[in-house]
């Protein structure tokens, strides 16, 4: 796709309304990161987002709407136990898979018989919805595969002249895609760890929860597939110390939670969250994936975080670089 615009950043609202009315995509925040949206009831604006962010057709898009109230437009049915969570983490990083009325077109869904159904808690993202007459479909608002942006500088990278507009909400306070769930056979299912974590899902409801997160041939939601927020720069996951010896004659950077490898001259560490804060390590994560890709390194070395709590989701984000480069 040529460069069709020369793209603004802005923080007022009415350039995204006066796009969006008019069938074209804006680059919006949410809290976990920037979406590229389009009225999601509109083919022709749809089309729109998978154009500009070079994106397969088979992947499907998230729908943005701006309460729970609203889900009922687009939902045929929901289910007990989604509402429950609805009414314990929305708005919030929680994406919904229920069948879909067919009001909602089936670009937005690949074909599936279900869309997914988010409230965003962001108050300039709230407002934006609450103004316009239709939801929005708003996948992150970067080149397909690459890293999710979480800030509008981080987008205006990567769409530059191929959106008119982004509304600069601020860095995203989240920093990891939303955890989308359903309901198959009365047990929660988890389609990709994210910004709710699975403990609190699951304490939510009292019962434990189905992960079901890899789905490459026909993802039924958005964050399925293998490979996916990756880095030019190859990344590999492990003990950054061992790794760092194996790969001494290279130009090395390292991910870290806690960490701050002060004994590994030469390599550039970015330490997530020196106060060991799950949280903050996802919210600092995609800015140091950038970062560290920015940096002319040979290779990036991260390592495994406690596989719980947003831990589960900043591993679900490297193993998914690491698979383009496996």
């Amino acid at each position: 796709m040529d460069h069709l615009f020369s793209t603004k950043i802005g923080t007022e609202l009415e350039p995204a309304i006066h796009f969006l009315s008019a069938n074209e995509v804006v680059a919006i925040p949410t809290e976990t990161v920037y979406g590229l949206a389009a009225n999601a009831l509109s083919e022709n604006a749809v089309l729109k987002i998978f154009e500009a962010k070079n994106r397969p057709h088979f992947n499907p898009l998230i729908v943005h709407i701006k309460d729970w109230k609203e889900a009922s437009n687009y939902a045929e049915t929901i289910p007990a136990l989604l509402s429950t969570l609805a009414e314990n983490f929305c708005p919030g990083p929680i994406t919904f898979l229920v069948p879909k009325k067919d009001c909602i077109p089936d670009l937005v869904t690949a074909g599936s018989p279900y869309v997914a159904l988010r409230v965003p808690n962001h108050p300039l993202c709230l407002s934006l919805l609450q103004q316009l007459p239709f939801p929005l479909a708003a996948p992150s608002a970067n080149p397909f595969g690459y890293v999710s942006p979480v800030t509008a500088a981080h987008v205006l990278q990567g769409l530059n002249g191929k959106i008119p507009y982004i509304l600069d909400g601020g860095t995203c306070s989240i920093g990891l895609e939303s955890t989308i769930v359903s309901v198959d056979q009365h047990k929660v299912v988890v389609h990709r760890v994210g910004g709710i974590s699975v403990e609190a899902i699951a304490a939510c409801i009292n019962d434990s929860v189905v992960l079901q997160t890899h789905n490459e041939q026909a993802p039924t939601t958005a964050g399925q597939l293998k490979s996916h927020y990756a880095t030019h720069t190859p990344l590999i996951i492990g003990d950054p110390a061992l790794l760092f010896k194996e790969h001494a004659a290279k130009k090395i950077g390292i991910i870290a939670f806690t960490n701050t490898y002060e004994a590994l001259q030469g390599a550039q560490v970015w330490t997530l969250s020196s106060q060991h804060n799950l949280s903050a390590a996802a919210a600092n994560l995609f800015r140091a994936l950038r970062e560290a890709d920015a940096y002319g390194l040979d290779l990036i070395i991260a390592e495994r975080f406690p596989d719980q709590d947003l831990g589960r989701a900043i591993n679900d984000r490297l193993h998914r670089a690491q698979a383009l480069f496996k």
